[in-house]
């Protein structure tokens, strides 16, 4: 199993190139389900997730190809400066399963199920996967497709979900908010018969990215980047060519490599309209932020960093993928944080293996207080989940001495070229394959 291994206390420079959004990818690629015609993806990251949706949608019959931007297959290959071109053609669906070991792998394989029922009439998806953070319910996601119509019943650990006549529209409200919930809704009502309300919707840009892209194959919808969408159901989709958007995980990710490292870092292609809540974090720690010409610098080169509190929340809200990487960045801050995750219950197991580098932390319930320490020592620690595992690599860098952080298989699902890209910045950190 690969290694990370890190060599810190080193200030980053340079710049990043910010690579297309997994979140946002992931459900673009599943909207090709619902047309016959090619949906022509770019700045499509490379990155596990990504093969594996790939894979998936193989298995249900979908041609994809490379179309531009580097060699390679979908599983494999460089990317290109602008990430990867994938044309993905769902001219004849061949099977509705979408088995369990491809789906224990990515929660966001669920994706598929509203478009294979809205275009297909059946679907059979197995229960998701993915990363250990805490319970993450589709029931959402059925009882609002019992409400477009679907049958739907939960057997030997999958979705069996049929709807033999069509979807047809209906005034929905999510009791909470949620994201896929959203993205599978408004991916199925599009060619559904008549109007759909989807009211307290998701806001995130992924969401928005996924309206616009499917407005480009010929949908109707309006209320975009609102918490309530109205979908006037269409008879069928075409083909499009749409840029999956700047990943704003990435790019908060290396603002806190930045500050945490005491560094100087311009993230290329980054969108600063899309990281308020982190960029707001960043300067009440007394890190500087400056728009460029083609996205913008951090730097931090005087002085420590001051505490700040943060509670996680829905778009526009402060990101839960972020909070793992601010907690990092809060340890060696001076004075005390207050960090509060209010989207998962399990998302502070990152919380030990940061305490084994030198940190301050206590948990209580949703809460946890961080203690700002000095800095931070070099040590084993193990990685449980894709943020907790970038968090461990952040901690890595600030510290003084050698990290190893074990089980790095979780940043291959979410980070492109990492060690690539911080090398480039000045970063000693390499991988053990074993």
């Amino acid at each position: 199993m690969d290694r990370i291994v890190i060599r810190g206390g080193r200030p980053l420079k340079g710049e990043i190139q910010i690579g297309g959004a997994k979140n946002a990818a992931l459900p673009l690629m599943a909207a090709s389900l619902l047309t016959s015609e090619p949906l022509r993806l770019s700045n499509l990251p490379h990155l596990a997730d990504i093969s594996t949706m790939a894979k998936l949608l193989r298995k249900l019959g979908v041609e994809i190809s490379m179309d531009g931007d580097g060699p390679g297959d979908v599983t494999g290959g460089p990317s290109g400066p602008d990430g990867r071109v994938f044309a993905i053609t769902a001219r004849e669906l061949t099977h509705t399963t979408a088995p369990y070991d491809l789906v224990r792998k990515m929660r966001a394989s669920v994706l598929v199920l509203g478009p294979l029922l809205a275009r297909a009439g059946r679907a059979r998806v197995s229960l998701p996967g993915g990363c250990a953070i805490g319970t993450r319910p589709v029931d959402l996601h059925l009882k609002a497709l019992e409400q477009l119509g679907a049958e739907i019943e939960l057997t030997e650990g999958y979705i069996k979900a049929k709807a033999e006549n069509g979807l047809t529209g209906a005034h929905i409200v999510f009791p909470m908010v949620t994201v896929g919930g959203t993205e599978n809704l408004l991916m199925a009502s599009s060619v559904a018969r008549g109007e759909t309300v989807l009211a307290n919707a998701a806001r995130e840009p992924e969401v928005t990215d996924l309206a616009q892209c499917l407005v480009k194959m010929g949908a109707r919808i309006e209320g975009i980047g609102t918490d309530t969408l109205t979908i006037q159901g269409v008879e069928g989709l075409s083909g499009a060519d749409y840029a999956v958007v700047p990943d704003r995980i990435e790019t908060g990710t290396y603002a806190f490599a930045a500050a945490v490292t005491g560094g100087e870092l311009t993230l290329a292609g980054a969108r600063l309209e899309l990281c308020e809540a982190v960029i707001q974090v960043l300067t009440g720690a007394g890190v500087e932020v400056t728009p460029t010409n083609n996205g913008f610098r951090v730097a931090r080169t005087n002085g420590r960093l001051r505490g700040v509190d943060m509670m996680t929340e829905p778009y526009p809200g402060f990101p839960t993928d972020m909070q793992a990487q601010a907690m990092t960045l809060m340890t060696v801050a001076e004075g005390a944080s207050m960090i509060t995750e209010t989207i998962f219950e399990n998302r502070f197991m990152h919380v030990p293996e940061l305490c084994r580098m030198g940190a301050d932390i206590n948990v209580h319930g949703a809460s946890a207080i961080v203690r700002g320490v000095k800095g931070l020592s070099g040590a084993q620690v193990m990685a449980t989940d894709l943020r907790a595992s970038v968090s461990l690599v952040l901690a890595g860098l600030a510290a003084e001495g050698e990290t190893v952080i074990n089980r790095v298989y979780h940043l291959d699902r979410g980070y492109e070229r990492l060690e690539e890209k911080l090398t480039a910045c000045g970063a000693d950190i390499r991988r053990v394959r074993e």
